[in-house]
């Protein structure tokens, strides 16, 4: 414990570092234009800092905020330094200073560096879309996978700003200077018909807000995970038939954590984070917008159905079924039980203080996402879903190792991480005790005097007086199975032992 305690606090100073804080604007000015010999301090209007080679114009870096700081999906901007040479072409763009939770937690730092190196040579006189067909007087990028909103808005923010530095200094441009402005007015006319005569859901009607068309073009995605919770739907409302069928439960069960795993996590990135409750609580104590959170359906989904099973059942739903690295411990843990390793767990008293851990985590992520989203994100790397999930472990240092040693501590104790540091866990079990129905049954005798369930509950959500604590519990049915299970629940077992000395006597006078 006392290695595992020194590597968090590692990786909580590593997080702390500003980013890109070895980057300075000399340094990326000469990466942007290599002949450059002197930077002019930032000046004019708008400001931008001139850069020279031997007293030449080589032309301009500027920093998007201060010309155009359009709101993120953070309700802040984000801050670009971008290089503009004296052409009007863009030589450079790095993202120096931002509080976006998904560049955070779901997107990798090469899906972001291959975002911005698009730009390199485009012209001010061209306009730039991102994704979709090819079209006349624009430039196409590609976006960020699960970023969409957020690479809008660092597209306007970029084009705005340098259309207004080229404008100020004499660079020429052509045409409207505003975003996916038509370079024709024919182009023009027939986005105007479109909007008008297009129904709002139909592709290609400029004027229907963007998450509508990030929702048609993952349609399957949705329509797949809609079908997969419909079905954990019917798991969880027939869970005592499924309880007294043992083996169909574990085929099920399995099959339900690798499909969690494997399309929720690794293939559709949708791993719900404790930045989004961070994110969800700032958007409602400033400028709260669905618009923002709808951008990301299977993102927007999940949310939508926690909330729901957080009424009826508590966090285990999540917690025990659709969480792509908790899924991934419990896999790791059922692997290691069938190879024969044994199994640890902490004394109930050091558990149950074990447990406080993940609390203290959230608070302070909360605390820190008053001050600045930015630094709660940061962080809430001690959540290990980005390197796990999101990047798939193509990750160097610590915070690989942090995630190895997390999943290698889940081999000989069940999903340690999540019941002892998860933030996300603490969040959802805020409010687990507030859920309507108790869907998981209990006898007298539970705690009194039989410990049997408490002792093969291997998250230790089972006090010894016999309830179960819903803050604990990952819904994980094995205690039901015990429960309808007349060779283990000794009160069951006991009605079935008199039930057969009952058949056996009158069996014998029969005969």
């Amino acid at each position: 414990m006392p290695v595992f305690a020194y590597l968090l606090l590692l990786l909580m100073l590593q997080v702390w570092q500003p980013l890109h804080a070895a980057t300075t604007v000399d340094a990326l000015a000469r990466q942007y234009f290599p002949q450059a010999d002197s930077v002019s301090p930032f000046e004019g209007d708008p400001l931008a800092a001139a850069v020279y080679r031997q007293g030449k114009l080589l032309g301009y870096l500027l920093r998007t905020t201060d010309i155009a700081p359009i709101p993120a999906y953070s309700g802040e901007p984000i801050t670009l330094l971008v290089g503009l040479d004296s052409a009007g072409i863009i030589s450079g763009l790095e993202v120096t200073r931002h509080s976006e939770p998904i560049l955070v937690v779901g997107v990798s730092e090469q899906d972001l560096r291959h975002y911005v190196d698009q730009y390199r040579g485009v012209s001010v006189q061209k306009q730039v879309k991102i994704g979709g067909a090819p079209r006349e007087g624009y430039v196409t990028i590609d976006g960020i996978s699960g970023a969409s909103i957020t690479a809008m808005v660092m597209n306007a923010t970029v084009m705005k700003a340098v259309k207004k530095v080229a404008e100020s200094r004499g660079i020429p441009l052509s045409g409207d200077s505003g975003m996916l402005v038509p370079a024709t007015a024919a182009v023009a006319q027939a986005d105007a018909e479109v909007a008008a005569n297009a129904p709002a859901w139909w592709f290609g009607s400029s004027s229907e807000p963007f998450w509508v068309s990030v929702w048609r073009e993952r349609v399957w995605q949705i329509a797949v995970l809609s079908c997969a919770l419909a079905v954990l739907t019917v798991i969880l409302l027939f869970q005592d038939w499924l309880a007294r069928r043992p083996r169909l439960l574990r085929v099920v069960r399995t099959g339900f954590l690798l499909f969690t795993f494997c399309f929720i996590g690794w293939y559709a990135l949708a791993q719900l984070s404790v930045i989004h409750v961070l994110t969800f609580i700032n958007a409602l104590l400033h400028q709260f917008s669905w618009e923002s959170f709808l951008v990301d359906p299977l993102i927007f989904i999940l949310w939508g159905f926690v909330a729901l099973t957080l009424l009826l059942w508590g966090r285990g739903v999540y917690c025990g079924w659709l969480c792509p690295f908790g899924a991934l411990q419990e896999l790791i843990h059922q692997l290691a039980q069938r190879l024969g390793i044994r199994e640890y767990r902490f004394p109930d008293v050091v558990h149950e203080r074990l447990t406080a851990l993940k609390y203290v985590i959230f608070v302070a992520l909360f605390g820190l996402s008053l001050q600045s989203i930015g630094y709660a994100a940061k962080a809430a790397e001690v959540e290990p879903f980005k390197t796990v999930i999101v990047m798939h472990f193509i990750r160097d240092g610590l915070f690989l190792w942090y995630a190895a040693g997390l999943l290698l501590l889940a081999i000989f104790n069940r999903k340690f991480f999540c019941k002892y540091l998860c933030p996300l866990g603490a969040a959802l079990a805020i409010p687990a005790p507030l859920r309507i129905f108790d869907w998981l049954r209990r006898r007298k005798e539970c705690g009194r005097p039989c410990q049997i369930c408490a002792i093969q509950c291997e998250v230790q959500a089972i006090r010894p007086t016999g309830e179960i604590n819903p803050n604990e519990c990952h819904y994980c049915l094995d205690c039901q199975v015990t429960y309808w299970d007349d060779h283990h629940c000794p009160p069951l077992s006991e009605k079935r032992i008199r039930r057969e000395k009952s058949r056996a006597a009158l069996e014998l006078i029969n005969k």
